[in-house]
């Protein structure tokens, strides 16, 4: 999987950062989730895992020819979002050893993926009541 870097949130090296990928997905690279009050509100599958990102994150977006907006719908793959204003994304292991190879993952984060139709989605207008809870 070839990776083409969107963004991240600050000048300080390592942190959440997202990715678009040759196989019309992203990867979502941050904060692994340790708290068990984060865990037991998700559902996550084999091979699935979730991480913790600002939502300013999903701003650049728009290098990937997305309209600028912000996450606010709380539907796959955005699962959460804290009152510290970040969200939890969930979504497939990233395991690809070249696109791993590309990235630089401190220990205490980690990265998955989503595909791009379930991003682009959540900038969309809600056709329902998929608001934060």
């Amino acid at each position: 999987m070839k990776l083409r870097f969107l963004g991240n949130n600050s000048t300080g090296g390592d942190c959440p950062t997202l990715y678009a990928t040759d196989r019309d997905s992203y990867v979502v690279q941050g904060w692994q989730i340790f708290a068990n009050d984060l865990l037991m509100q998700l559902h996550i599958t084999d091979g699935e895992s979730a991480v913790e990102v600002p939502t300013e994150l999903f701003e650049h977006l728009e290098k990937d020819g997305l309209p600028a907006t912000s996450i606010t719908r709380v539907q796959a793959p955005i699962m959460i979002l804290t009152p510290q204003g970040t969200c939890v994304v969930q979504g497939k292991v990233v395991t690809d050893t070249e696109a791993l190879t590309q990235m630089s993952i401190p220990y205490y984060e980690t990265c998955v993926e989503v595909s791009k139709s379930d991003v682009t989605a959540l900038a969309e207008e809600p056709s329902g009541t998929d608001f934060q809870r």
